[in-house]
């Protein structure tokens, strides 16, 4: 899709993106994701836009360099890999975006929260799920597949398969993610 005429990321990638041709291809395959998730689902058309924005917005500074990130996310100690989700965000809402519920979906997509609502949940979900990816294809294409009629139960596992991969490669878990899970498990 073509990037929208204005600041918002309604029906493609914002006009301000700092993205490879890879990742524009990757942020496409989440919306599409998210896309046939919302219609699965019978979201209503609110509902499946705030999706759509989240989608579009959630790696539209991930190519950007750590001196654009920073300035967008001043005070921040994060550590590079996790700045550009607070950066598009905080560019977002410096231009037009409003909704908080897609403003927390991107600021937090690559950690997790546990206060998200089914916009940061099912962005989460389908940035993992997403068919480009090059691992675990099968697994992954079967929880894409589960989401729509057992979102909760999907969550929960790829939340499992992230924190196994985090672990596998000797990294600690942020202290949200670990708050995510924890607020996932009954």
């Amino acid at each position: 899709m073509a990037p929208p005429p204005g600041n918002t990321a309604q029906g493609g990638l914002p006009p301000w993106a700092v993205v490879t041709p890879a990742r524009a291809a990757h942020v496409g395959r989440v919306v599409a994701l998210l896309d046939q998730w919302a219609i699965a689902a019978h979201l209503d058309p609110a509902e499946r836009d705030r999706w759509l924005r989240a989608g579009w917005l959630h790696d539209a500074l991930r190519d950007a360099d750590e001196t654009t990130l920073r300035a967008l996310v001043p005070g921040s100690t994060d550590p590079l890999p996790f700045l550009h989700g607070p950066a598009a965000a905080a560019r977002a809402a410096e231009l037009d975006e409003s909704d908080a519920e897609v403003l927390s979906a991107v600021r937090w997509h690559t950690i997790g929260h546990a206060a998200w609502g089914a916009t940061g949940r099912a962005l989460y979900a389908a940035d993992f799920l997403e068919p480009g990816r090059p691992f675990a294809q099968e697994e992954r294409a079967s929880l894409a597949a589960a989401y729509p009629s057992d979102p909760h139960g999907t969550l929960v596992r790829v939340v499992s398969m992230r924190s196994a991969h985090q672990q596998g490669k000797g990294r600690r878990e942020h202290p949200m993610s670990a708050a995510f899970r924890a607020a996932l498990l009954p």
